[in-house]
């Protein structure tokens, strides 16, 4: 038996390396036609859309997805992004927006007498296919997505039309009018970027020219020449009236009202109220075009009115920035599966708010507040270094399972210093300050705009500079900080607010994201609060917050008449926001592709060439996947020592663990403590600490230098029979990529030799939740869904004693408050859980007691009031970080 389960794993790891360099995706071909509309005020106008249609891999009827393109781009932006959504078992349809590409008709603005209506005929024309999954007759089962333009037409449709089902709009407007105009300045470069791209018939060159929402979103900045009509030159392909409304404003630089009323009426603003499917917005954190500002007025509209929206912040945007086009596409595909895939998903889209999902009852603005029970999570993009074997960038990805909004869920006070300083808005406003590079982000793609690229000058004489002491410990602004100036002299100064890192004398200051905030104030009139731009930026201690408010910028139309003002703080104070509970896993190399594998052939030739046989025993449930189930079946079975019978009751004690490094230093250093019960257990420490090399030599796949594990009062050895009792899962899933997950699931517990029935599975199954995913290829899963599957795995057979490292790594904010009752109730029906994790809030909310460990050695352990209650005592804080901070605090 042990020679044909070592050939079984060898050839399922060759099968690994066939599927690797073997092409198993299926192919996806478009049908490409041109679909007749008609719109129009009165609906006297037809329009033919030149349209694909990627008919869903695998057949049947399934949901269907609309994907828009970007503004100057066309139906072959998004095509490599509706094949892979093809290839994931949706129907998909994508489409030129009139007036773009080969579509006829002209540009309105995602009007909703124009654009609106010809989606609705899309819809229309969706509800006819064979292969569409339908809601009721003329109904499709209907997900909407695109970026920029895309995905305002995302947002105006569902509110036109009930038949959507869940949206993803990227790095969108909510107010045309306050985007191009903020604070009624007009951002000029902007504008004549936006509008110059709605020329003749652009279409996207080369292969590089519509990767993600970024990049897609104003189309190719090169297109075919050819010679152009008077008509055309002056307006391109806009409607008319739309023509006229930006020559006037572009010539004045202020906005008229009719302007206003055109640009607002062609924006989510004028209909947030009506919007009721689901709602993920994606924005970029590098977009001086569409701040993060309009997706926090989105997202609190569209929740007022009872839709659950939750908020993902991303590294990218119109002005650069990685972009993270498969991180996005995971997020995309997790929340089309979770809203269109399930009858559940889509009952949420019924006009009420849905209370079940996180923030549905505590926290702040609880009660009544429809806002406080639609707002969901919240995801952020930072920077977690860099790769220590590759150099490249790595990204975090921390979060909440609340949006915070733009004023943080805390603030710190900062400091400034300055005396009131003489500024001058020159004749012209030229030369300019430089904030920004509108466009440049985008060309530079990849490489320099990765990096946080400032360009930031500000002209002398034309600034005033205020700027606090050097920082003594790290702030991390996560939102829009807040200051008073006073301002002197007369009339109504423009000015443009900025929030500088400042280093050191040597290195130039940063201007997080290249954004600042326009204002304008009336001289001499008092204070006035400045709203600055809304960032994610971590000030690093003994660097310095420099604000600078200058009189001109290049990205913005300045008054022409010179003047000079006096500007002063009014209040020393500059009010910084921050999110303390956004918090991410550790990131590092994967290193179990490869390991895993390697180990897998290593332990199966072991194995072959020796015949080693164990002694008879239990047979093994759950274990840490491939690798515990060949180290048990290749160790000498050392015998099992009967323990008191109290001992064989406790699920896990460890007495004096040491385990030492080969240079001598101590991953764990006479470590010692105990669990019962009933209890979920939270193993805390530092990176270094030692937990995860605990958690393996619980599961015997290395062995102490001195000390013992029992668990239910048998020593823990290689190949240990009491390991049958152990569920784990330890540093990253691994699986065979092109099985579903059911298979895997399936195949693991074959090779445990046990009876099907005893795996429990569906039980396991529904704790993973993975719905419809379970039959994909697993090579298909986002990170979460992999994490998922493996807890799922872990516990196959309702082992007694659950062992899970880093259990909510790639989990969003609902499905982390998910595992977080899925443990407790594991644990309630008198199992045991111990959970190693780095989000502490999460621990405290789920574990019953803890054990904290420093440098290998135990620091503190028992139940977690009793800490939080001891800290109370002693005057510290009352959170378990705070505790946490301390205990490291007092052993570092």
């Amino acid at each position: 038996m042990k020679r044909a389960a070592a050939l079984v794993a060898a050839l399922a790891v060759l099968a690994t390396v066939v599927w690797l360099v073997w092409p198993s995706a299926p192919e996806i071909s478009g049908q490409e036609q041109r679909i007749a509309v008609v719109d129009g005020p009165g609906n006297d106008q037809r329009v033919e859309l030149d349209t694909t249609y990627f008919p869903p891999a695998g057949g049947g009827r399934a949901p269907a997805v609309l994907l828009a393109h970007g503004f100057g781009g066309s139906k072959q932006s998004v095509r490599a992004q509706a094949v892979r959504l093809a290839q994931q078992g949706y129907a998909v349809l994508t489409w030129s927006a009139r007036g773009f590409g080969r579509s006829t008709g002209q540009i309105a603005l995602n009007s909703p007498d124009y654009e609106v209506k010809d989606v609705k005929q899309l819809i229309d024309w969706l509800a006819k296919r064979p292969d569409v999954r339908l809601d009721a007759a003329g109904d499709p089962r209907l997900g909407i997505a695109g970026g920029s333009y895309g995905g305002a037409i995302a947002l105006m449709t569902a509110a036109h039309d009930a038949r959507v089902d869940a949206i993803v709009p990227m790095i969108t407007w909510n107010d045309l009018s306050e985007a191009l105009f903020p604070n009624g300045v007009f951002k000029k470069m902007w504008a004549g970027l936006f509008f110059s791209r709605g020329g003749p018939a652009l279409e996207a060159q080369g292969p590089g020219a519509a990767s993600g929402p970024g990049a897609q979103a104003l189309g190719a900045l090169t297109a075919q020449p050819r010679p152009l009509s008077a008509e055309e030159a002056r307006c391109g392909r806009f409607l008319p009236a739309v023509c006229e409304m930006y020559q006037e404003v572009a010539a004045t630089g202020r906005p008229t009202p009719a302007a206003i009323e055109m640009l607002r009426a062609s924006s989510p603003v004028s209909v947030a109220g009506r919007i009721k499917a689901p709602t993920l917005l994606i924005q970029g954190q590098r977009d001086s075009l569409f701040t993060l500002a309009q997706a926090d007025a989105n997202a609190k509209a569209i929740a007022a009115a009872g839709t659950p929206v939750e908020v993902m912040w991303f590294d990218g945007g119109h002005d650069g920035g990685n972009g993270e086009v498969d991180w996005l596409d995971e997020r995309l595909l997790d929340w089309f599966d979770r809203h269109l895939r399930t009858d559940a998903g889509v009952a949420g889209n019924a006009g009420t708010a849905t209370t079940a999902g996180p923030g549905a009852s505590g926290g702040s603005g609880g009660g009544g507040d429809t806002t406080a029970r639609t707002m969901k999570g919240f995801i952020i993009t930072r920077d977690g270094g860099r790769d220590p074997g590759t150099r490249q960038r790595i990204r975090l990805h921390p979060g909440t399972d609340r949006y915070p909004g733009l004023a943080g869920t805390s603030t710190v006070e900062v400091r400034l210093a300055g005396p009131d300083q003489n500024v001058a808005n020159p004749p012209g406003g030229s030369p300019a300050s430089i904030s920004a590079v509108p466009g440049v982000g985008g060309l530079l793609g990849g490489g320099a705009a990765q990096g946080n690229l400032s360009v930031s000058l500000d002209m002398p004489g034309q600034s005033a500079v205020f700027e606090s002491a050097p920082l003594t410990e790290p702030l991390q602004l996560t939102g829009t900080p807040t200051v008073k100036v006073r301002v002197q002299g007369k009339g109504e100064a423009t000015l443009f607010a900025k929030l500088y890192d400042v280093a050191d004398a040597a290195t130039p200051p940063t201007l997080p994201a290249g954004l600042v905030a326009p204002v304008r104030i009336t001289a001499g009139s008092g204070e006035a609060t400045v709203t600055l731009p809304a960032v994610d930026h971590r000030f690093a201690a003994g660097h310095r917050v420099r604000l600078a408010l200058t009189t001109t910028d290049m990205g913005y139309a300045t008054p022409a008449e010179p003047a000079s003002y006096v500007v002063g703080l009014a209040s020393p104070t500059l009010t910084v926001p921050t999110v303390p509970e956004l918090a991410a896993p550790p990131s590092g190399p994967v290193w179990w592709t490869w390991a895993l594998p390697l180990a897998a052939i290593a332990v199966a030739a072991l194995i072959v060439a020796t015949g080693r046989r164990t002694a008879a025993a239990a047979p093994p449930s759950s274990a840490d996947g491939a690798a515990v189930e060949l180290a048990s079946a290749a160790g000498d079975q050392l015998g099992t020592p009967a323990g008191a019978a109290r001992g064989a009751q406790v699920p896990l004690e460890i007495a004096g663990l040491t385990k030492a490094y080969r240079n001598g230093e101590k991953a764990v250093d006479g470590l010692s403590f105990r669990v019962e019960k009933g209890q979920v257990l939270g193993l805390l420490g530092p990176n270094g600490a030692g937990k995860t090399t605990t958690m393996r030599m619980m599961m015997g796949l290395i062995q102490p230098d001195a000390g013992e594990i029992r668990i239910f009062g048998d020593a823990v050895t290689p190949g240990a029979p009491v390991l049958s009792r152990l569920g784990s899962f330890v540093e990253g899933p691994g699986f065979l990529p092109h099985l579903s997950g059911r298979d895997n699931l399936t195949l693991y517990w074959q090779a445990t030799g046990r009876p099907p029935q005893d795996a429990r599975m569906e039980e396991a199954l529904e704790i993973a939740g993975l719905g419809t995913a379970l039959e994909r290829a697993v090579r298909t899963y986002s990170q979460g869904m992999r994490q998922r599957l493996a807890i799922a795995q872990a516990m196959l057979g309702l082992p007694d004693l659950l062992v899970l490292d880093e259990p909510t790594n790639g989990l969003d904010p609902p499905q982390i408050r998910e595992m977080r009752e899925v443990l407790k109730r594991y644990a309630r029906d008198g199992r045991t859980v111990i959970v190693s994790s780095h989000l502490l809030a999460e621990v405290e909310q789920t574990c019953s007691h803890v054990v904290v460990m420093h440098r290998g050695r135990l620091v503190s352990t028992g139940p977690v009031s009793d800490l939080l209650g001891t800290a109370k005592h002693n005057g510290h804080g009352a959170r378990l970080e705070d505790v946490f901070l301390d205990l490291i605090g007092d052993k570092s």
